[in-house]
């Protein structure tokens, strides 16, 4: 090495260690600061509100008729099928057909078949088929097999709209493709 490399080195090793000592100078003060900061530092603490105290009431409803049971539903459409003119007068008295235990969206129409001019449609239900016609009654709206065509099976259910009134409304089955 020449001298002037070694001459620049030991420089370059002075100039550090200085800067080093310079620091640690600047950490005393720092940590000085420090300690005076921790020590003029007062928490404010709040205090806390206490809870409410809870006072529980006794549920007095209990011998009366529960609002949602199936009693009293089945009460209030016997009730309604008894009503002259009553739409539900002719569903309520007839048999109930294997198909109207399930609801709608648990079936999908597969396919339809044509034999000696009557349409009837393919229902898959719980990985089982059924052949469906026309008048059939499937779905748990008393619903009845309008309509069939190759693409879609259209029903007329009997439903309750926000008035508590019985209206017809028509819903459909479409063909599901063999992906879905």
């Amino acid at each position: 090495m020449s001298a002037a490399v070694r001459v620049r080195s030991v420089g370059a090793l002075l100039l550090s260690a200085l800067l080093l000592v310079a620091c640690s100078a600047d950490m005393d003060e720092l940590q000085q600061w420090m300690e005076l900061q921790k020590r003029q530092a007062k928490p404010t603490i709040k205090q806390l509100v206490p809870p409410k105290k809870f006072l529980p009431q006794p549920y007095e409803a209990s011998a009366g008729v529960e609002p949602f049971s199936a009693q009293k539903l089945s009460v209030a459409l016997k009730q309604e099928a008894s009503q002259p003119n009553s739409m539900l007068s002719a569903e309520m008295s007839r048999r109930r057909e294997p198909l109207e235990a399930y609801p709608l969206d648990s079936m999908s129409m597969v396919g339809s078949i044509t034999r000696q001019a009557q349409r009837s449609a393919l229902l898959r239900v719980d990985n089982l088929l059924y052949q469906v016609k026309s008048g059939d009654h499937l779905g748990l709206n008393f619903g009845r097999v309008m309509k069939i065509s190759e693409t879609e099976l259209t029903l007329r259910e009997v439903v309750q709209d926000a008035a508590g009134e019985w209206i017809e409304r028509t819903s459909t089955l479409q063909l599901q493709e063999k992906g879905r």
